[in-house]
Formats: structure tokens, sequence, C-alpha cells
């Protein structure tokens, strides 16, 4: 195996991983209650987490109904193209090589901020009557 491909290998079977879960939501209603398991923070606490939502806004994004996906977790769908975008300059760097190599450094700040935009949604989204709701 040439340098390029070793290079390229943890992307593709990353992307090659993702194919396939999203075809096994595909395939298996997230919808149906249980279909796949039970989320521990909502069976322990009863509330949403920030993830509560995202196999059925899977699943809806492969039937293309947006409006379902965005239902089920607004904030995983407003994620995927900054997921793939991500994805596709890994690629583009482990492709060409070189001093493309050295990881990407994010700055604390945006951690932070991250990590602020997913403590609101949470609260937001487990407020009585919220449209953010799971």
């Amino acid at each position: 195996m040439n340098a390029r491909a070793r290079r390229l290998a943890p992307p593709l079977a990353a992307g090659a991983l993702v194919a396939l879960a999203t075809v096994a939501l595909r395939l298996r209603d997230p919808h149906v209650d249980n279909s796949w398991g039970v989320c521990p923070t909502r069976l322990v606490t009863g509330l949403d987490c920030p993830l509560c939502g995202g196999l059925r806004a899977v699943n809806d994004l492969t039937h293309a109904d947006v409006g379902a996906a965005l239902s089920s977790n607004l904030l995983l769908v407003l994620a995927v193209p900054v997921i793939i975008a991500f994805w596709i300059r890994r690629l583009v760097v482990c492709w060409r090589g070189g001093e493309a190599m050295v990881p990407l450094r994010i700055a604390p700040w945006v951690w932070v901020g991250g990590l602020a935009v997913l403590s609101v949604f949470t609260v937001l989204r487990n407020l009585p009557g919220s449209w953010l709701a799971a």
C-alpha cells in the first residue's frame, strides 16, 4: 500500500462507517418506539439530550424530508453540512500529504461557543411545549 492510500484510509473508513450507519437507519425506522433502544439520558432524567431525535432526523434526511428532520433535531440537521465539509477537507488534506497533514487546530473559543450552543439547545428543547423537543 502506498503512502497516499495509507493517509486516505482513516477518513475513508470513517466515511464508510457513517454510510453504513445511515443505510441501517434508512432500513430500520427509528420512529418506531425502542427500535434502536432508549436514550440513557431520557431514561434516567426524563429530559431530551442534545442528540435525542438524531436517529429520526437522519432517517428523515434519507427520505429527503428536511422539515421532519428539522423537527426531530434541528441542531444535528444544521451540523450535517459542517461535518461533511470538515470530512471533505480532511480527505483533501490526506490526499495532498506533507505539511497539510498537520492536525486542524480549533481555537478554545470555538469549543466554548459550541458547548454554549449545546447547553442552550438542551435547555430550550426541554421547556414545556417547546417546538425543539425531540
